[in-house]
C-alpha cells in the first residue's frame, strides 16, 4: 500500500486538460502525498460510434506515493479526499470542457477500466487489458448502464466499490436524508478540513445515477470506519422480522434502522474493496445472482448462469443467491464466507441488543400523563366544514374503512376536473399524485409479500452517522404511522429519559391579507427554535380553528418545517408529528409521510367515525375501539398499496 493510482478522465481541450491535471497534482500535494507523474492510457477508439467518440475523454493515470507517516488505510482516505476536492475545484473552473473531467478510481487497491462501451469492446479499447503482465486476483464487470439515466462515460459501471443491477426506488428520500445528516457528521478518521473538502460532492456528483449515488454513500461510510459488508447490511437490509432469525442479527438491524433508512428497490449488488469481493440481493430478491466454484478455485458470480462456461465435472459448488442474503470471498483469508457466518461476525461485533434495550422506548409502554381530549360533538359539523369534509368522504371513504378495515373499491373513473384547472376550492393533497414503478422495475404485492414490508417508524435524534455507538441517544418506536388519540397524548406528554415534545399551532387569521405567508414564516422559526432548545418531538397541530382562525394546510406546514430544518442541518435532531383535522384518506397520509411527517393523529376523522357510529351509519356490533382499529388498519393497508406501486418495502425509506 505504498503507491496509489488514479484513473482520470480529462478534457480533450488542451487548456482545460492542462488545468485539470494541475488541479489534481495540486490536491495531491496539499494532502501531503507525492505526485510521481502521469501516464496516458493506451486506447483504440476505432470500434466506437461517432456519438461516443464525440464525448470521449482523454484517459490518464496519475501515480501517487504514500507519505511515510501514515498507514495504508489512512492513505486510502487521503486519496478519497484528493479525488473529491479535485472534483469540486474543477467544477468551479470557468474553462470549457471541464464537464468531461471525472475520476473513476483513485486507490492503492483497485484500478478502474471503464467507458461508454459494450463489454466486448473493453479489451480492444484498453491495450492494458491485453498485456500478459497485467494480472489481478479479482475482476468486477458490469455490462449495463443505469436504466433510468442516459449513458455517459462517467456513468459506466462498475463504480468505485459497486456494480449495481436494479433501481433504487427510494433515491429521492435517501438523498434528502443524507443531506439532512451532513451537518452532524464528525469523524475521528477525517479531519474537519478534510470533511469540508469532500462536502460539495459528498453523495452526488454532477448528473449521478442511482447506482453512482449508492456507491458514493457506501464508499463514504466504509472509509469512515465500517467494513464494506457492514455498510451494505445497514443500507440494503434483509427483511429482519423473521421469527427464525437470531436475536443478535435482529438487534443489529433494528439498531441501524433508527438512523439509516433502507435504500430500497430491486437490486443485485456486486462489491469489492480490493481485499474482499462479494454480492448481495435486495430483500425481495428481484434481481438474479448465480455462482459457481471450480476445482481450480475459480469463483464466478453473475446475473445469468453460464456467463463463463466450465465443464460440469470441473464445478464443485454452484447455487443461487437468496433474497437479502450475502456471499463473500475473502482474498486475505483465501476462502468463501457464507451469509450466516458473515452476518454473525458483524452482528456480534458490538452489543447491539444491549444498545437497543437501553435506547429504545416503546410508544405503548409510555405512561398516559394527561386526559385524552374528548370529542366535541357540538362543534363537529363546523369543524368538518372547516376542513372540507363531504358526505362522500363519510359514506364512500370512512364508512367502509370503519366497517371492514378496507379501502372501498370503485370501478368508475374520476371525471372531476384536474385540481389545477378546477374552479372549486380543492384540498391541497389533490394537487399531488402517486408515483409508480416503471421500466424494468417490478411493483411489490402488498398482500402476498407483506412479510417483507414494514410500517414501523422511529422518532428521536439520529446522531452522528459515522459513530457506531452512541449510548446517550434515545428513540421511540412507533408500530404504525397513524396514532390513536391515546398514543398521541402519550407522545405529547413524553417526559422519559430527557425526551421533550413541543406543540406548535399551525393557525392564521383567515380575515387578514398576507396572514398565511406570515404564519408560515413564524411557524418555521418556532420549529427551529424548539429543536435548538432541545425538543426531540415537534407536533404541528390544527386544533383551535374557528370563525376567524383557519389552519395552514397540513401538507404545506409539514413540508415547510421539514425542509427548513433540513436546510438548517437539524432535521435529524427531532421527530415531526402532525395532529391533523384534514387527514382522512390514504392519499392524505401518504403525502404527509412523503413530505416529512413521522406520524399523524387524524383526530377529526376519529371524531367523525364515532359520530357516524352513534348515528348507526356503522354496523351496530362494532364498538368505538373496533371502528378506530379498523380505520387505522385500512390506512395501513392503503399505505402498503401505495408503497408497493413504487416498489418500496418500508415506510422509513
Amino acid at each position: 500500500g505504498s503507491y496509489g493510482v488514479g484513473v482520470v478522465f480529462l478534457p480533450r481541450d488542451p487548456q482545460a486538460h492542462t488545468e485539470c491535471e494541475a488541479i489534481v497534482s495540486q490536491c495531491i500535494t496539499e494532502m501531503g502525498q507525492e505526485c510521481l507523474g502521469w501516464r496516458r492510457v493506451d486506447t483504440d477508439n476505432r470500434a466506437l460510434g461517432e456519438r461516443v467518440k464525440a464525448v470521449e475523454p482523454s484517459i490518464y493515470q496519475v501515480f501517487v506515493k504514500k507519505a511515510e507517516t501514515i498507514d495504508s488505510d489512512a492513505f486510502e482516505r487521503k486519496l478519497y479526499v484528493i479525488r473529491k476536492h479535485a472534483q469540486t475545484l474543477v467544477s468551479r473552473s470557468p474553462l470549457r470542457g471541464t464537464e468531461y473531467f471525472y475520476i473513476p478510481s483513485m486507490s492503492y487497491k483497485t484500478l478502474s477500466y471503464k467507458g461508454q462501451l459494450i463489454t466486448d469492446q473493453l479489451p480492444g479499447y484498453f491495450a492494458d487489458l491485453n498485456d500478459p503482465d497485467f494480472e489481478s486476483a479479482i475482476a468486477l464487470v458490469h455490462s449495463r448502464f443505469s436504466t433510468n439515466t442516459f449513458p455517459t462515460w462517467p456513468l459506466a459501471q462498475p463504480f468505485r466499490y459497486l456494480a449495481h443491477n436494479g433501481e433504487i426506488n427510494t433515491l429521492r428520500g435517501n438523498i434528502n436524508w443524507m443531506r439532512a445528516r451532513e451537518s452532524m457528521l464528525r469523524s475521528k478518521l477525517f479531519t474537519r478540513d478534510e470533511l469540508d473538502k469532500i462536502y460539495p460532492y459528498l453523495i452526488n456528483e454532477s448528473g449521478g445515477s442511482d447506482s453512482s449515488i449508492l456507491d458514493n454513500v457506501v464508499e463514504l461510510l466504509t472509509l469512515a470506519g465500517r467494513s464494506l459488508p457492514h455498510v451494505l447490511m445497514m443500507m440494503v437490509p434483509e427483511a429482519w422480522k423473521d421469527e427464525e432469525m437470531d436475536e443478535e442479527r435482529k438487534a443489529f438491524y433494528e439498531y441501524h434502522a433508527t438512523f439509516m433508512e433502507p435504500w430500497d428497490g430491486p437490486a443485485s449488488i456486486a462489491f469489492t474493496d480490493g481485499k474482499i469481493i462479494g454480492a448481495t440481493l435486495d430483500r425481495n430478491g428481484l434481481r438474479p445472482s448465480r455462482y459457481c466454484v471450480t476445482r481450480d478455485d475459480i469463483l464466478v458470480m453473475a446475473s445469468e448462469q453460464g456467463a463463463l462456461e466450465f465443464p460440469a465435472e470441473e464445478i464443485v459448488l454452484k447455487g443461487r443467491l437468496q433474497p437479502g442474503k450475502m456471499f463473500l470471498a475473502d482474498l486475505e483469508e483465501g476462502r468463501i464466507i457464507g451469509d450466516a457466518e458473515l452476518k454473525a461476525q458483524i452482528s456480534t461485533a458490538h452489543p447491539y441488543g444491549d444498545w437497543v434495550d437501553t435506547q429504545k422506548i416503546n410508544l405503548d409502554d409510555l405512561p398516559l400523563n394527561c386526559e385524552v381530549k374528548q370529542p366535541d360533538h357540538a362543534t363537529l359539523l363546523e369543524r368538518q366544514k372547516c376542513f372540507g369534509y363531504s358526505q362522500e368522504d363519510m359514506k364512500m371513504i370512512l364508512t367502509p374503512m370503519a366497517n371492514e378495515a378496507y379501502e372501498a373499491t370503485g370501478s368508475m373513473g374520476n371525471d372531476a376536473a384536474l385540481s389545477v384547472l378546477s374552479h372549486r376550492s380543492i384540498n391541497l393533497y389533490n394537487y399531488f399524485h402517486q408515483l409508480f414503478a416503471q421500466v424494468t422495475n417490478p411493483p411489490i404485492d402488498p398482500i402476498r409479500e407483506e412479510s417483507v414490508m414494514s410500517l414501523t417508524a422511529y422518532i428521536g435524534p439520529q446522531g452522528n452517522l459515522f459513530q457506531e455507538a452512541d449510548e446517550k441517544r434515545k428513540f421511540i418506536k412507533l408500530p404504525h404511522p397513524v396514532l390513536t388519540n391515546e398514543q398521541f397524548e402519550k407522545l405529547r406528554g413524553v417526559s422519559e429519559l430527557n425526551f421533550k415534545a413541543k406543540t406548535i399551532k399551525i393557525l392564521f387569521d383567515a380575515d387578514k391579507k398576507g396572514a398565511l405567508q406570515s404564519a408560515l414564516d413564524t411557524l418555521i422559526d418556532k420549529a427551529e427554535q424548539a429543536v435548538k432548545e432541545g425538543y426531540q418531538v415537534i407536533i404541528l397541530s390544527t386544533r383551535g380553528t374557528g370563525k376567524h382562525k383557519a389552519a395552514i394546510p397540513t401538507l404545506l406546514a409539514t413540508s415547510a418545517v421539514h425542509q427548513h430544518l433540513v436546510k438548517k442541518g437539524i432535521r435529524t435532531n427531532c421527530g415531526l408529528v402532525v395532529e391533523s383535522g384534514e387527514a382522512r384518506e390514504i392519499h392524505h397520509f401518504a403525502t404527509l409521510i412523503g413530505y416529512g411527517a413521522n406520524a399523524v393523529n387524524p383526530y377529526l376523522a376519529f371524531e367523525t367515525i364515532e359520530d357516524m357510529r352513534k348515528r348507526a351509519l356503522i354496523r351496530e356490533e362494532i364498538s368505538h375501539e373496533q371502528a378506530i382499529g379498523n380505520y387505522i388498519k385500512a390506512i395501513g393497508k392503503g399505505i402498503f398499496k401505495v408503497m408497493s406501486k413504487m416498489g418500496i418495502s418500508t415506510i422509513r425509506s
